[in-house]
């Protein structure tokens, strides 16, 4: 059989775009190495918020008496919470499996390897198996990424060190955990344990946390994980990693902090190698596969979504990389869009943003208006987020006369964040924006409240 397209990775991308695909009626052939779902469902977005949940439910019981509700007797049960993160996982993993199959998918499980192509099209080995297809879309995702740092890879083969596969499986928690790295992940794994009880120390090489994101509310949402005890290390050098803890470097003084287990959480790589792209020259650029708007690659019928182009490593960025991928080999002419991909730390309380950044602008040369609006000026926020001190952000561009970013510290931002990405993506005006009318009481006021007070 030859299939109209073979996808190679079952993550957000691959799984998506093969759906789409099998529904257009395309013959499809999906083949995935470990579980459907990939990183995100299995590794990554579900299991972490599963936990973060159960720690946000703790630590608004610890609050309640602000809300006039008495409580005694709390505690977590760290495994409890492990297993209902695994049935959540196991629940979405068999609706995945579910579609893919009502859509005409084959799925094959193992390493596909591209041996070359023919006449018949792209040729893919799998298990001593040979596939064709007309088409590739290559959603091979990624891997985290491992710095030589002296007693690194001891660490992990002793089980001390771990990645975000093995602190999502942990029976118990940890006395001392000590995360490298402040981005999403560090982030959101640190906030967890520390809810649950781990003394948490977070070492990051930069001078801030939370990676692209706004700086002046990263440095808020810095000062809420303090107050809740996580401690800080930036613009720190780890230099070694031994049974006892980590060693690293600071304005060229040397420290140490112990720790019962250590997360490696310093970014992640797009796994290229072992797929076989340079059987049919498949041109990658800084380790990722290149790909145009169409999420086309050099080669004719070979796309890839996903992590493994290395544009923007999040899941729903892949989600819309699949249908672009999809629609263009339908014919249908789409293109990716990056201006309004949004972003978020699910940690309590939420940071998201969307588009540029305040300095992001300024360094483009940008000529901008900034207007920043406390979240408590929404009165849902406020009557549910006693002594919270969350802030909205906008960036508006005046050359243009449109928003182009926006950020926002506080619950809620997660699920209104999309408002502005719409306004963004859809260019909308001031005077489109203003006329649009917003649920009250809802947090998402707030958007609404900083276009009135912009003075353009």
């Amino acid at each position: 059989m030859v299939y109209d397209l073979i996808v190679l990775g079952g993550g957000p991308a691959g799984c998506l775009a093969s759906e789409r695909a099998g529904h257009a009626g395309l013959k499809v052939l999906l083949i995935e190495k470990s579980n459907v779902g990939g990183v995100c469902l299995n590794e990554g977005c579900i299991p972490t918020k599963t936990l973060l949940y159960s720690a946000k439910l703790l630590d608004n019981a610890k609050s309640a008496e602000k809300y006039g509700i008495t409580v005694s007797g709390i505690s977590i049960d760290h495994r409890k919470v492990i297993e209902r993160k695994n049935k959540v996982v196991r629940t979405l993993t068999v609706g995945v499996k579910s579609a893919l199959k009502a859509n005409g998918v084959t799925l094959v499980d193992g390493n596909g390897v591209i041996q070359g192509k023919d006449q018949d099209g792209f040729k893919v080995s799998v298990n001593e198996e040979t596939y064709t297809g007309k088409r590739l879309l290559i959603a091979t995702g990624s891997s985290p990424s491992v710095p030589p740092i002296p007693g690194l890879k001891e660490g992990l083969e002793s089980g001390m060190v771990l990645t975000n596969r093995e602190i999502l499986n942990l029976n118990d928690v940890p006395e001392e955990l000590v995360v490298i790295g402040g981005g999403v992940i560090g982030l959101e794994m640190a906030s967890y344990f520390n809810s649950a009880g781990s003394k948490t120390t977070i070492i990051e090489m930069l001078d801030h946390i939370g990676g692209d994101n706004d700086s002046e509310l990263t440095k808020l949402l810095q000062k809420e994980y303090e107050k809740k005890g996580i401690n800080f290390h930036l613009n720190s050098r780890v230099t070694g990693i031994d049974t006892n803890g980590v060693h690293f470097e600071i304005n060229g003084e040397s420290k140490f902090v112990p720790a019962e287990k250590v997360l490696l959480s310093v970014g992640r790589r797009p796994n290229i190698n072992g797929i076989g792209l340079e059987n049919i020259n498949v041109a990658t650029q800084n380790g990722a596969i290149v790909t145009d708007d169409r999420m086309q690659t050099n080669i004719p019928d070979v796309y890839a979504a996903g992590d493994v182009n290395g544009r923007y490593m999040l899941a729903h960025t892949a989600y819309r990389e699949a249908e672009v991928a999809v629609n263009n080999m339908l014919g249908k002419e789409d293109r990716m869009n990056y201006n309004a991909i949004p972003s978020v730390i699910y940690t309590n309380p939420e940071l998201a943003s969307v588009g540029e950044t305040e300095a992001g602008a300024l360094l483009k040369g940008m000529d901008i208006a900034v207007v920043k609006v406390p979240m408590r000026f929404s009165g849902r926020y406020l009557a549910e987020n006693e002594g919270g001190n969350g802030v909205f952000k906008l960036v508006f561009d005046k050359k243009q006369g449109k928003v182009i970013g926006a950020s926002a510290l506080g619950n809620y931002s997660s699920e209104f964040i999309i408002a502005c990405g719409i306004i963004i993506e859809k260019g909308l005006t001031l005077e489109d924006i203003k006329k649009t009318v917003f649920p009250h009481p809802t947090v998402c006021e707030v958007i609404r409240e900083a276009v009135f007070q912009l003075n353009i």
